[in-house]
């Protein structure tokens, strides 16, 4: 199985306290994998930094086999990889579903028309097409979820890194999210405490604890 993304010795620690020391991680081509520990573990400082987002203090990060060593080699990458934070009230930038959808594609320059084309077929495809037009923040919490995952899906990324996805939302929103992720071909590394979640999603689960990534059984 060819890899999407490899960790090599990343250690990390904030406020002189280290969270984690020489993490190895491989992930596989559509390979779903979930990350699971106790609060405060480091779980989701160690989804940043996989996402790009904050930097490790030691040790590097192989995106398709190259090799990233700084925030701004990045950049190469940020269309490749989705990160959808634990709490997304403060991930949406316009006020309605479509407008929100689309915006990534409008600020790469395509066109408004072929903007709206493609947020709506990945509203169809996500069936929440009969939302194009309300106010996100008059939506649920599972439905502002899966407004975020497709303003995410609607670049096509290749990895899909998900803090605590189904974070306070009602079973029907929950089972949802599961049939979505489910029929998405790619890979994704998934935080979560529910362990049911991922029980049906993933094929590989790793705990977070005293600073060590260890596979579970």
């Amino acid at each position: 199985m060819s890899c999407s993304l490899n960790l090599r010795n990343i250690s990390y620690e904030n406020d002189k306290k280290e969270l984690f020391k020489d993490i190895n991680l491989n992930l596989g081509h559509e390979e779903k994998i979930a990350i699971i520990g106790s609060n405060g573990s480091g779980k989701s400082t160690l989804l940043k930094i996989i996402a790009g987002l904050i930097s490790p203090n030691n040790g590097y990060l192989e995106i398709f086999h190259n090799k990233i060593n700084n925030l701004n080699e990045f950049k190469n990458y940020r269309n490749e990889i989705a990160y959808l934070p634990q709490d997304v009230t403060n991930h949406f930038l316009c006020p309605t579903v479509i407008e929100d959808v689309i915006f990534s594609l409008r600020a790469k320059g395509i066109s408004k028309d072929e903007a709206l084309i493609q947020g709506k077929q990945i509203l169809k495809e996500l069936e929440i097409l009969h939302l194009e037009n309300r106010v996100i923040f008059d939506l649920s919490g599972g439905e502002q979820k899966i407004v975020a995952l497709a303003g995410l899906l609607i670049l096509k990324p290749k990895i899909l890194l998900l803090d605590e996805p189904t974070n306070a939302l009602d079973e029907q929103s929950e089972k949802r999210i599961i049939e979505i992720l489910n029929s998405i071909k790619k890979s994704m590394i998934i935080v979560s405490h529910h362990r049911s979640f991922i029980d049906s999603l993933v094929s590989r689960i790793y705990r977070l604890d005293g600073g060590c990534l260890v596979g579970v059984e």
